[in-house]
Protein backbone atom coordinates (compact mmCIF):
# COMPACT_ATOMS: atom_id res chain seq x y z
CA UNK A 1 0.00 0.00 0.00
CA UNK A 2 3.06 1.92 0.66
CA UNK A 3 4.01 1.82 -3.17
CA UNK A 4 0.29 2.60 -4.27
CA UNK A 5 0.92 5.78 -2.29
CA UNK A 6 -1.61 5.00 -0.18
CA UNK A 7 -2.77 7.49 3.01
CA UNK A 8 -1.91 6.27 6.38
CA UNK A 9 -5.29 6.74 7.58
CA UNK A 10 -5.95 3.77 5.04
CA UNK A 11 -3.17 1.65 5.31
CA UNK A 12 -3.60 2.12 9.32
CA UNK A 13 -7.69 0.64 8.83
CA UNK A 14 -7.11 -1.76 6.67
CA UNK A 15 -4.85 -3.63 9.24
CA UNK A 16 -6.83 -2.34 11.94
CA UNK A 17 -9.90 -4.39 10.67
CA UNK A 18 -7.74 -7.49 10.26
CA UNK A 19 -6.82 -7.21 14.08
CA UNK A 20 -10.72 -6.86 15.05
CA UNK A 21 -11.62 -9.70 12.73
CA UNK A 22 -9.19 -11.75 15.31
CA UNK A 23 -9.86 -10.58 18.21
CA UNK A 24 -13.51 -10.96 17.81
CA UNK A 25 -12.30 -14.63 16.36
CA UNK A 26 -10.36 -14.97 19.82
CA UNK A 27 -12.81 -13.70 21.87
CA UNK A 28 -16.50 -13.87 20.70
CA UNK A 29 -16.48 -16.12 17.86
CA UNK A 30 -19.03 -18.91 18.60
CA UNK A 31 -17.29 -21.53 16.53
CA UNK A 32 -14.26 -24.18 17.87
CA UNK A 33 -12.38 -23.47 14.88
CA UNK A 34 -12.22 -20.05 15.76
CA UNK A 35 -8.94 -19.80 17.99
CA UNK A 36 -6.88 -21.54 14.78
CA UNK A 37 -8.36 -18.92 12.32
CA UNK A 38 -7.38 -16.04 15.14
CA UNK A 39 -3.58 -16.89 14.87
CA UNK A 40 -3.99 -17.57 10.98
CA UNK A 41 -6.28 -15.58 8.55
CA UNK A 42 -5.85 -18.82 5.71
CA UNK A 43 -8.14 -20.58 7.71
CA UNK A 44 -10.69 -18.20 7.93
CA UNK A 45 -13.99 -18.83 6.69
CA UNK A 46 -17.02 -16.84 4.98
CA UNK A 47 -19.55 -17.69 7.46
CA UNK A 48 -16.86 -16.56 10.38
CA UNK A 49 -17.18 -13.06 8.30
CA UNK A 50 -20.49 -12.97 7.78
CA UNK A 51 -20.67 -13.86 12.35
CA UNK A 52 -18.11 -11.07 12.46
CA UNK A 53 -20.13 -8.33 10.56
CA UNK A 54 -23.24 -9.19 12.10
CA UNK A 55 -21.55 -8.80 15.35
CA UNK A 56 -19.88 -5.00 14.14
CA UNK A 57 -23.54 -4.52 12.80
CA UNK A 58 -25.14 -5.14 16.76
CA UNK A 59 -22.17 -3.49 18.10
CA UNK A 60 -21.11 -0.67 16.48
CA UNK A 61 -23.03 0.18 13.56
CA UNK A 62 -23.93 -0.79 9.90
CA UNK A 63 -21.98 1.96 8.48
CA UNK A 64 -18.79 0.82 10.15
CA UNK A 65 -19.05 -2.79 9.11
CA UNK A 66 -19.24 -1.80 5.69
CA UNK A 67 -16.00 -0.36 6.35
CA UNK A 68 -14.87 -3.42 7.91
CA UNK A 69 -16.13 -5.01 4.58
CA UNK A 70 -14.30 -3.04 2.31
CA UNK A 71 -10.83 -3.24 4.56
CA UNK A 72 -11.46 -7.03 4.91
CA UNK A 73 -11.50 -7.46 1.07
CA UNK A 74 -8.65 -5.95 0.25
CA UNK A 75 -6.92 -8.00 3.00
CA UNK A 76 -7.79 -11.28 1.75
CA UNK A 77 -7.26 -10.22 -1.91
CA UNK A 78 -3.73 -9.57 -0.97
CA UNK A 79 -3.22 -12.93 0.56
CA UNK A 80 -4.90 -14.63 -2.48
CA UNK A 81 -3.19 -12.44 -5.28
CA UNK A 82 -0.20 -11.26 -3.74
CA UNK A 83 1.09 -13.69 -0.84
CA UNK A 84 -0.36 -16.70 -2.54
CA UNK A 85 -1.30 -18.03 0.57
CA UNK A 86 -4.80 -18.88 -0.46
CA UNK A 87 -6.80 -20.24 -3.88
CA UNK A 88 -9.65 -18.36 -2.79
CA UNK A 89 -10.85 -15.62 -0.45
CA UNK A 90 -13.68 -16.40 2.66
CA UNK A 91 -15.17 -12.62 0.77
CA UNK A 92 -16.32 -13.81 -2.35
CA UNK A 93 -20.20 -14.42 -1.69
CA UNK A 94 -19.87 -12.41 1.71
CA UNK A 95 -22.76 -9.71 0.86
CA UNK A 96 -22.44 -5.82 2.08
CA UNK A 97 -24.32 -4.59 4.58
CA UNK A 98 -27.16 -2.83 3.97
CA UNK A 99 -26.93 0.61 5.56
CA UNK A 100 -29.79 3.23 6.22
CA UNK A 101 -29.95 5.99 4.36
CA UNK A 102 -29.60 8.86 7.00
CA UNK A 103 -29.96 12.63 6.67
CA UNK A 104 -26.64 14.29 8.43
CA UNK A 105 -27.36 16.63 10.33
CA UNK A 106 -25.94 20.17 9.58
CA UNK A 107 -24.74 22.87 12.11
CA UNK A 108 -26.03 26.16 11.34
CA UNK A 109 -24.84 29.29 11.63
CA UNK A 110 -25.88 30.05 15.23
CA UNK A 111 -24.23 26.44 16.55
CA UNK A 112 -20.94 27.30 14.73
CA UNK A 113 -21.50 31.03 16.50
CA UNK A 114 -21.51 29.27 19.93
CA UNK A 115 -18.22 27.29 19.36
CA UNK A 116 -16.98 30.21 17.91
CA UNK A 117 -17.78 32.46 20.73
CA UNK A 118 -15.98 30.02 23.52
CA UNK A 119 -12.65 30.77 21.55
CA UNK A 120 -12.88 34.29 22.38
CA UNK A 121 -9.39 35.44 24.25
CA UNK A 122 -5.78 36.15 23.35
CA UNK A 123 -4.12 32.81 24.25
CA UNK A 124 -2.40 31.09 21.72
CA UNK A 125 -4.92 28.26 22.04
CA UNK A 126 -7.97 30.72 21.65
CA UNK A 127 -6.29 32.20 18.45
CA UNK A 128 -5.33 29.02 17.34
CA UNK A 129 -8.59 26.84 17.64
CA UNK A 130 -10.83 29.75 16.23
CA UNK A 131 -8.82 30.20 13.29
CA UNK A 132 -9.17 26.05 12.67
CA UNK A 133 -12.96 26.53 13.17
CA UNK A 134 -13.04 29.53 10.83
CA UNK A 135 -10.97 27.37 8.27
CA UNK A 136 -12.99 24.41 8.52
CA UNK A 137 -16.31 26.05 8.17
CA UNK A 138 -15.15 28.20 5.25
CA UNK A 139 -13.73 25.71 3.40
CA UNK A 140 -15.20 23.01 3.93
CA UNK A 141 -11.98 20.87 3.88
CA UNK A 142 -11.60 17.21 6.05
CA UNK A 143 -9.94 16.85 9.11
CA UNK A 144 -7.10 15.08 8.03
CA UNK A 145 -6.82 18.24 5.16
CA UNK A 146 -6.98 20.80 7.99
CA UNK A 147 -4.94 18.94 10.45
CA UNK A 148 -2.04 18.42 8.15
CA UNK A 149 -1.65 21.68 6.93
CA UNK A 150 2.16 22.97 6.79
CA UNK A 151 2.80 26.55 7.66
CA UNK A 152 3.87 27.18 3.57
CA UNK A 153 0.77 26.05 2.53
CA UNK A 154 -1.07 28.91 4.03
CA UNK A 155 -1.00 32.27 1.59
CA UNK A 156 -2.93 35.14 3.09
CA UNK A 157 -1.65 37.32 0.06
CA UNK A 158 -4.10 35.54 -2.04
CA UNK A 159 -6.11 34.29 0.79
CA UNK A 160 -6.09 31.08 -0.16
CA UNK A 161 -4.71 27.16 1.20
CA UNK A 162 -3.67 24.14 -0.20
CA UNK A 163 -4.48 21.14 0.87
CA UNK A 164 -3.71 17.48 0.36
CA UNK A 165 -6.61 15.77 -0.30
CA UNK A 166 -6.78 11.79 -0.59
CA UNK A 167 -5.30 9.77 -3.57
CA UNK A 168 -2.42 12.83 -2.99
CA UNK A 169 -4.28 15.34 -4.80
CA UNK A 170 -3.47 18.76 -3.97
CA UNK A 171 -6.27 21.43 -4.43
CA UNK A 172 -5.88 24.90 -3.62
CA UNK A 173 -8.80 26.57 -1.95
CA UNK A 174 -9.58 30.50 -0.96
CA UNK A 175 -11.69 31.94 2.18
CA UNK A 176 -12.97 34.80 3.48
CA UNK A 177 -11.91 38.26 5.00
CA UNK A 178 -12.51 37.12 8.64
CA UNK A 179 -11.02 33.70 8.32
CA UNK A 180 -7.86 35.42 7.24
CA UNK A 181 -7.85 37.99 9.78
CA UNK A 182 -8.29 34.85 12.31
CA UNK A 183 -5.21 33.16 10.67
CA UNK A 184 -3.17 36.45 10.50
CA UNK A 185 -3.61 36.52 14.29
CA UNK A 186 -2.86 32.93 14.77
CA UNK A 187 0.27 33.31 12.97
CA UNK A 188 1.67 36.40 15.15
CA UNK A 189 0.91 34.36 17.82
CA UNK A 190 2.68 31.68 16.49
CA UNK A 191 5.54 33.27 15.13
CA UNK A 192 6.85 33.45 19.20
CA UNK A 193 5.30 30.64 20.68
CA UNK A 194 7.93 27.52 21.57
CA UNK A 195 7.57 24.81 18.32
CA UNK A 196 7.41 27.92 15.96
CA UNK A 197 10.43 26.46 13.91
CA UNK A 198 8.61 23.42 13.45
CA UNK A 199 6.91 22.86 9.45
CA UNK A 200 3.91 21.99 11.38
CA UNK A 201 0.99 25.00 10.67
CA UNK A 202 -0.92 24.05 14.30
CA UNK A 203 1.30 23.54 17.40
CA UNK A 204 0.32 22.43 20.99
CA UNK A 205 -0.34 24.98 23.37
CA UNK A 206 2.33 23.42 25.70
CA UNK A 207 5.80 21.52 24.89
CA UNK A 208 6.38 22.96 21.21
CA UNK A 209 4.79 19.73 19.72
CA UNK A 210 2.52 19.63 16.69
CA UNK A 211 -1.18 19.49 16.96
CA UNK A 212 -2.18 16.41 15.03
CA UNK A 213 -5.53 15.83 13.51
CA UNK A 214 -6.80 13.75 16.76
CA UNK A 215 -6.02 16.70 19.27
CA UNK A 216 -7.66 18.48 17.05
CA UNK A 217 -10.52 16.17 17.07
CA UNK A 218 -10.61 15.98 21.10
CA UNK A 219 -10.39 20.02 20.95
CA UNK A 220 -13.92 20.21 19.15
CA UNK A 221 -15.31 17.03 20.78
CA UNK A 222 -15.06 19.33 24.24
CA UNK A 223 -16.28 22.86 22.91
CA UNK A 224 -19.19 20.75 21.47
CA UNK A 225 -19.90 19.58 24.69
CA UNK A 226 -19.52 23.02 26.52
CA UNK A 227 -21.91 24.76 23.76
CA UNK A 228 -24.15 21.91 24.12
CA UNK A 229 -23.64 20.64 20.37
CA UNK A 230 -23.99 16.91 20.50
CA UNK A 231 -21.36 14.65 18.67
CA UNK A 232 -19.62 17.86 17.29
CA UNK A 233 -16.67 17.26 14.67
CA UNK A 234 -15.08 18.57 11.74
CA UNK A 235 -17.35 16.51 9.31
CA UNK A 236 -20.46 18.31 10.19
CA UNK A 237 -18.96 21.62 8.72
CA UNK A 238 -18.27 19.51 5.75
CA UNK A 239 -21.56 18.79 5.30
CA UNK A 240 -22.49 21.87 6.32
CA UNK A 241 -20.77 23.69 3.73
CA UNK A 242 -22.21 20.69 1.11
CA UNK A 243 -25.80 21.79 2.17
CA UNK A 244 -25.40 25.55 1.63
CA UNK A 245 -23.92 25.19 -1.66
CA UNK A 246 -26.94 22.77 -2.76
CA UNK A 247 -29.21 25.45 -1.32
CA UNK A 248 -27.78 28.10 -3.16
CA UNK A 249 -28.41 26.34 -6.34
CA UNK A 250 -24.56 26.76 -7.10
CA UNK A 251 -22.99 24.55 -9.76
CA UNK A 252 -22.13 20.72 -8.18
CA UNK A 253 -18.96 20.61 -10.95
CA UNK A 254 -17.68 23.36 -8.50
CA UNK A 255 -18.66 21.54 -5.39
CA UNK A 256 -16.67 18.46 -6.45
CA UNK A 257 -13.07 20.41 -7.19
CA UNK A 258 -13.92 22.75 -4.13
CA UNK A 259 -14.28 20.12 -1.91
CA UNK A 260 -11.72 17.44 -3.91
CA UNK A 261 -13.95 14.63 -4.52
CA UNK A 262 -13.89 12.43 -7.30
CA UNK A 263 -16.92 10.68 -7.40
CA UNK A 264 -20.34 12.14 -8.51
CA UNK A 265 -22.09 10.19 -5.99
CA UNK A 266 -20.73 12.42 -2.98
CA UNK A 267 -22.56 15.78 -3.70
CA UNK A 268 -25.53 13.65 -3.78
CA UNK A 269 -24.42 11.82 -0.60
CA UNK A 270 -23.57 14.97 1.19
CA UNK A 271 -26.24 17.46 -0.50
CA UNK A 272 -29.49 14.77 0.78
CA UNK A 273 -30.23 17.28 3.47
CA UNK A 274 -30.40 20.36 1.50
CA UNK A 275 -32.38 18.84 -1.22
CA UNK A 276 -34.62 17.22 1.34
CA UNK A 277 -35.06 21.14 3.11
CA UNK A 278 -35.63 22.12 -0.70
CA UNK A 279 -38.66 20.05 -0.60
CA UNK A 280 -39.92 20.99 2.29
CA UNK A 281 -39.39 24.64 1.56
CA UNK A 282 -41.37 23.93 -1.91
CA UNK A 283 -43.97 21.86 -0.12
CA UNK A 284 -44.85 24.45 2.00
CA UNK A 285 -45.10 27.46 -0.91
CA UNK A 286 -47.10 24.90 -3.05
CA UNK A 287 -49.85 24.32 -0.34
CA UNK A 288 -51.62 21.57 -2.16
CA UNK A 289 -54.31 20.50 -0.41
CA UNK A 290 -54.58 23.98 1.71
CA UNK A 291 -57.03 25.47 -0.85
CA UNK A 292 -60.17 23.11 -0.76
Amino acid sequence: MRSRNHPDTTRYNYVLAAAQLARYLKEHAPDFDSDAAADDPTLVTKGQVEAFQAWVVETRSASTALNKHKALQQFFKWLVIDEEEMDRSPMDRVGKPKTPEKLIPVLSDADTKKVLDLCKGKTFANLRDHAIIRLLCNTGARLSEVGDLTFDDIDLATESVRFRGKGAKDRRVRFGPKTARALSRYLRARATHRGHELPFLWLADRGGRRLAPNGIKIMLRRLGEKAGIERLHAHRWRHSYAHEWKRAGADTGDLMLVLGWTSDAMPRHYGRSAAAERALETQQRLGIGERV
